[in-house]
């Protein structure tokens, strides 16, 4: 009805009754159209790429159990520091120091296991990621430098420490609790290095899609200045994510440490491409705002079978490093081009 003024004022809008032989507006096709392709493409891309390996590579091997844990063991450091990845890339930031930070951890854990015991050991380990992250957050934060500058500097700072510490010499872990601990042991017949994964993927995925924290990370990637304006103490998430960050490599780091039963300052030098592209192949953009624990995971276990299938096929390390990058190139391809349009 119209007012004398000539405002229209409507009443309780009847339901809309669907044309003859369409579906409800809420039906399930309706739903299906709603769907983003892009939030399970990684799931049918996985499941692709394990048939074609499982058909093309049978008769090597492929499908034996002992190959298939292989890959569980070889892809859990990588898992773990995705899952710190997915956080800082889902607010608009990057961490490029986290392989360094695998051998800088690794190292002081090791030498510190060596002099002091088991607890000094895990307990200097963590810190020496932990330490790390705060540096990059605070230089991030306070000085609103980029996090790209920042973290490319303490990769190479990290690096150099790594090399100066212990005269490029590699440090034994002869410690049997902190090996099987950490890589070399099992629960109930499950590996240490599996079991951590799981548990940090789990935790992971709770914290990003269950809580305040990760409904705030995702606001403080999506849009800032929202963000700042509906309360989010956006530098402090930012600082957590990258202090976060450093403590996945340092795990990731005494992870390679328990199962190698030593450390050098080469662990994790070639993680972080392989980190990076799983966090994008999973679904988490390298401009913030959108992400997935899960789908790092499924991106790390792709890029793990990809590994071990050119290795049973017979391609050298440089061929395995080429298709690596083609994996980023196309990755990152994608995002950008979802980005644009």
């Amino acid at each position: 009805m119209s007012t004398a003024s000539g405002t229209s004022v409507s009443g309780p809008s009847a339901p809309s009754t669907p044309a003859p032989g369409q579906p409800p507006a809420g039906g399930p096709l309706a739903r299906l159209r709603r769907l983003d392709p892009s939030s399970y493409v990684v799931y049918v891309g996985f499941v692709a790429i394990f048939v074609v390996m499982s058909i093309a590579l049978h008769d090597d091997g492929f499908l034996g159990r002992q190959n298939l844990i292989n890959i569980l063991l070889q892809t859990a450091p990588v898992t773990v520091m995705a899952v710190g990845s997915v956080f800082v890339l889902s607010t608009g930031e990057i961490d490029l120091s986290i392989g360094a930070v695998v051998a800088l951890s690794a190292l002081v854990s090791a030498v510190q296991l060596r002099d002091h015991g088991l607890v000094a050991g895990i307990v200097s380990g963590l810190l020496t990621g932990v330490v790390v992250g705060l540096v990059n957050g605070l230089l991030v934060t306070k000085l609103r430098l980029p996090s790209f500058l920042v973290t490319l500097g303490m990769m190479g700072l990290c690096a150099g420490l790594s090399q100066r510490l212990t005269q490029l010499q590699a440090v034994p872990s002869i410690d049997v609790a902190f090996n099987g601990l950490f890589g070399s042991g099992s629960v109930a017949g499950i590996s240490t290095l599996i079991l951590w994964s799981a548990a940090f993927v789990l935790v992971g995925h709770f914290l990003y899609r269950h809580t305040r924290v990760g409904a705030h990370v995702l606001a403080s990637g999506d849009n800032v200045r929202a963000a700042r304006v509906s309360g989010i103490k956006v530098d402090r998430i930012k600082t957590g994510v990258l202090v976060a960050s450093g403590l996945c490599a340092a795990v990731a780091g005494m992870l390679y440490t328990g199962r190698l039963h030593g450390a050098s300052y080469t662990l994790g030098s070639s993680d972080l491409l392989t980190v990076i592209a799983a966090v994008v192949i999973g679904g988490t953009r390298l401009f913030g705002g959108r992400g997935s624990v899960v789908g790092a995971l499924i991106g790390s276990l792709i890029l793990g079978m990809l590994n071990n299938g050119l290795i049973l096929a017979g391609l050298s390390d440089p061929e395995q490093q080429i298709v690596r990058g083609l994996i980023i190139l196309v990755a990152v391809a994608l995002t950008l081009r979802e980005d644009k349009s």
